[in-house]
């Protein structure tokens, strides 16, 4: 397994270091424990009345343990944002950072299950396995294109909502964004060319959400160049894109697909030249998403952009997925839906650019720190989920 090579040295010192010191989680009990009564009650004999009656009646589990509030946020570590294939142990620190999302903005308690990688059997088993301890299935950094079939397998299995936030999340919160930077250009989204840099799994999931959402031109382009006609040895997952997307079969650079665009989307890590940004459309919008470094920098988007965002807090406009999977997990698992369908995504992405309903070029989607946000997901997602 390899990784990027990694410059910073350990320091014990060093204020990021002492805030993972001991790691980021703990367990905590919901019913005290104070005496021999409280023992008997919490532990024998007292559980092996709810032990029986959840063994004659199952769904009795999300009534009398913790499965129904809990989910598992599952990798492999073979590709962790802007790290690569670094493994489990090195992804535990990203996986509890994200299990500390989940609680802070949802109220979910998430727990990482980080394993060593393997084959897509052989993850699909792993997880199926340990499925029934949880409420749901968050699978994170898991390496395209294993995790569409680990996902979609895992989603065919199980009666929980399963979703890949690398995918999904992010598509949510680009669809939310585009929304409102549509509105603040005066571009109606069916009119709009968007050009999506990346083919992997951020790049696929924002791709089908925005021709869900009614985006008449959505163009991919990965590392070889534009996904169209020309391209006749594309990987599956590429190769659906490419009959989805492109309708106009442009070919060539990522340049070309520039050329008169509206919008360009970067998922990739790669970098755009200011001479292909040069060739897009009048009041264009730019959303360079790679972190930490975007695909083309805030200030030089600036140059060819009426409306600019990056993944980074430091900038305006951060299209973060936290405004996303809390909400989304908190509606499914108050509504007790069985998956995250493309609708709740969909109804996910406009009460998140609903929450801004007078956009600006500084301001198209909400602060992660909004409290309105979650609520707002979680409601439209449940919503969706009651009508099942």
């Amino acid at each position: 397994m390899s990784a990027l090579p990694i410059s910073l040295s350990h320091n014990p010192s060093d204020p990021v270091f002492l805030a993972h010191e001991g790691g980021k989680l703990g367990v905590h009990a919901t019913s005290p424990l104070r005496d021999a009564a409280d023992l008997s009650l919490l532990y024998t004999p007292g559980v092996a009345d709810v032990s029986r009656a959840i063994a004659l009646d199952p769904s009795l589990a999300s009534v009398y343990t913790s499965r129904s509030n809990t989910v598992a946020v599952v990798s492999d570590g073979t590709a962790v944002l802007g790290l690569g294939a670094i493994g489990p142990l090195a992804a535990m620190p990203v996986m509890e950072g994200k299990a500390v999302l989940f609680k802070h903005f949802g109220a979910v308690d998430a727990v990482p299950v980080c394993m060593e990688t393997g084959s897509v059997d052989e993850i699909v088993e792993a997880v199926a396995r340990i499925a029934p301890t949880y409420g749901g299935i968050n699978l994170e950094d898991i390496s395209a294109p294993r995790c569409f079939e680990i996902e979609r397998r895992l989603q065919e299995r199980l009666d929980i909502p399963v979703f890949h936030d690398d995918q999904h999340g992010t598509a949510i919160v680009v669809l939310a964004a585009l929304l409102n930077a549509a509105g603040v250009v005066d571009k109606a989204l069916e009119d709009l060319t968007v050009v999506v840099s990346g083919a992997g799994a951020a790049g696929v999931a924002v791709s089908l959400i925005l021709l869900s959402a009614g985006v008449g031109d959505v163009v991919v382009v990965d590392s070889t160049g534009v996904l169209g006609p020309d391209r006749a040895d594309l990987a599956p997952h590429k190769a659906r894109l490419a009959e989805l997307t492109n309708a106009r079969g442009v070919t060539g650079t990522i340049g070309d697909a520039l050329e008169g665009a509206d919008a360009f989307v970067g998922v990739s890590g790669g970098t755009v030249s200011e001479r292909d940004l040069m060739r897009m459309a009048p009041r264009a919008v730019i959303f360079a998403l790679a972190n930490p470094d975007p695909e083309v920098h805030p200030t030089v988007a600036a140059r060819f952009a009426e409306v600019v965002a990056t993944g980074r807090s430091d900038f305006p406009n951060q299209i973060n997925n936290v405004l996303a999977f809390p909400g989304v997990f908190r509606g499914a698992l108050d509504s007790g839906a069985r998956a995250i369908t493309e609708e709740m995504k969909l109804a996910a992405a406009h009460a998140i650019a609903a929450l801004v309903p007078e956009p600006t070029a500084g301001e198209i989607v909400p602060s992660v720190f909004d409290e309105r946000v979650a609520p707002a997901v979680a409601a439209a997602v449940s919503a969706l989920a009651s009508r099942r």
